[in-house]
């Protein structure tokens, strides 16, 4: 006989150590369906662990991105405050030959006078 079977009791007694036995078997696999639940609610937990660190990764990294942004925009200031400042230079360099060119056209102007009033 199959142990699902029903099989005509013989005693009171022994139909109590059958109930009991299967409520303790109900029971322990109760237990056991507890700790599969204890065990699924760790791996939940470890796995939201673990997408936490992620997140906090993906935030380092858009962290040193931006920090990368900054500096290459400081980087680009600079340069453009370099040209800035050759290109003022080069305006001083001009306005320099200006003047010394007026000043030469009048130096010789002087002594083309200075000549012609001899």
């Amino acid at each position: 006989m199959t142990r699902n079977c029903l099989v005509v009791p013989r005693d009171k007694k022994y139909t109590d150590r059958l109930r009991e036995r299967e409520r303790e078997r109900e029971r322990e696999r109760e237990r056991e369906r507890e700790r599969e639940r204890e065990r699924e609610r760790e791996r939940e937990r470890e796995r939201e662990k673990e997408r936490e660190r992620e997140r906090e990764r993906e935030r380092e990294r858009e962290r040193e991105r931006e920090r990368e942004r900054e500096r290459e925009n400081e980087r680009e200031r600079g340069e453009r405050e370099r040209e800035r400042e050759r290109e003022r230079e080069r305006e001083r360099e001009r306005e320099r030959e200006k003047r010394r060119e007026r000043r030469e056209r009048r130096e010789r102007e002087r002594e083309t006078t200075s000549r012609d009033a001899h």
